[in-house]
């Protein structure tokens, strides 16, 4: 079971994201996914909306393939090209998640990925 703990005293309050969540469960943990398909080519080249639909399909297969859903997820680590992206991760993440009790998170803007043709990459942790 996760618990949302609020805003604790001495934070401002969290816009989309939980500053607090604990649980007791099975750890699983999601290696940054990135806007891979299942044969290795880069989706949506340039275009970050699609790139996080492929990245959000991606962390789905792999909490299932560990018996969780994004329900179960307590914690994104977004990595990414150019802030500006956020948006779209946003707006995808948010289809997934519960925006009444949405995980913790973190977003990073970063110099470079793996690829030049990447534009984010997210992980995730679960505790089923």
């Amino acid at each position: 079971m996760i618990e949302h703990l609020g805003t604790p005293v001495g934070l401002a309050p969290a816009n989309g994201y939980s500053h607090v969540l604990a649980g007791a469960g099975r750890l699983v943990v999601v290696s940054g996914q990135v806007a891979f398909d299942e044969t290795g080519a880069v989706v949506g080249v340039g275009d970050p909306l699609a790139q996080a639909e492929q990245v959000f399909a991606n962390i789905g297969h792999a909490l299932a393939a560990a018996g969780a859903t994004f329900g179960d997820v307590v914690k994104f680590g977004v990595f990414t090209t150019d802030i500006a992206f956020l948006p779209a991760v946003r707006q995808v993440r948010d289809r997934h998640v519960d925006l009444a009790r949405p995980p913790a998170s973190t977003a990073v803007q970063v110099v470079a990925l793996a690829w030049p043709e990447l534009l984010l990459e997210i992980e995730a942790l679960a505790i089923v």
